[in-house]
């Protein structure tokens, strides 16, 4: 019987695990769409011109 008792305690657990980690959930950080959007779009733009710059500067030191 305490392999029942086993069972269920890991099923309980994995439960409370799998709600708190929220798997493939975005944050509610109160944006619509469009806004995320435009924000994401500027992040890959500053990531973009700074591997540029990266690239640039190595070319120029050898």
């Amino acid at each position: 019987m305490t392999r029942g008792n086993q069972r269920e305690l890991a099923r309980a657990k994995n439960a409370k695990k799998q709600n708190e980690h929220g798997k493939g959930k975005r944050s509610d950080d109160g944006l619509s769409a469009a806004a995320r959007k435009q924000r994401d779009a500027e992040i890959m733009q500053q990531k973009q011109k700074k591997a540029e710059g990266g690239s640039k500067e190595g070319t120029k030191s050898k």
